[in-house]
C-alpha cells in the first residue's frame, strides 16, 4: 500500500465523493430543467411551433372537408351531375362545343 501523498489525498476527500457525484447529477438535471427539449428556457420556441402546426392542422381539416364533400357529391347515393360533368371535362380535355374556353395554367387537383 502506498503511503505517500497521493494516498494520503485520495483518503482525505474520499468521504466527499458521494457528495461531489449528487452534486454533479443535480447540476446536470437541473441544466437540462433550464435548456433541455422541454426546459423553461425553451418553452417559447415549443409554443412557436405548437401555433405553426395549429394552423398546419386547421389548414389540412378544411381541405379534408372540401374532399369530403366533393367525394359525398360524386357518389352514387347523391351524384352530381355539374360535379361529374366538370371532373370529366377536366381529366379528359373535353369541351361543349357551345362552351368558351379560356386556357390558364394547369392547376393540381
Amino acid at each position: 500500500m502506498q503511503s505517500g501523498p497521493e494516498s494520503r489525498v485520495f483518503h482525505r476527500l474520499r468521504p466527499y465523493i458521494p457528495t461531489a457525484l449528487f452534486a454533479l447529477l443535480i447540476f446536470y438535471f437541473g441544466y437540462q430543467a433550464l435548456t433541455g427539449d422541454r426546459g423553461l428556457l425553451t418553452r417559447p420556441q415549443r409554443n412557436a411551433a405548437l401555433a405553426a402546426r395549429s394552423q398546419e392542422l386547421k389548414r389540412l381539416q378544411a381541405q379534408e372537408a372540401e374532399l369530403d364533400s366533393r367525394i359525398h357529391l360524386l357518389s352514387d347515393a347523391s351524384l352530381s351531375r355539374d360535379l361529374l360533368d366538370e371532373r370529366a371535362r377536366v381529366i379528359l380535355g373535353f369541351a361543349d362545343p357551345r362552351d368558351y374556353v379560356i386556357r390558364t395554367a394547369r392547376r393540381s387537383d
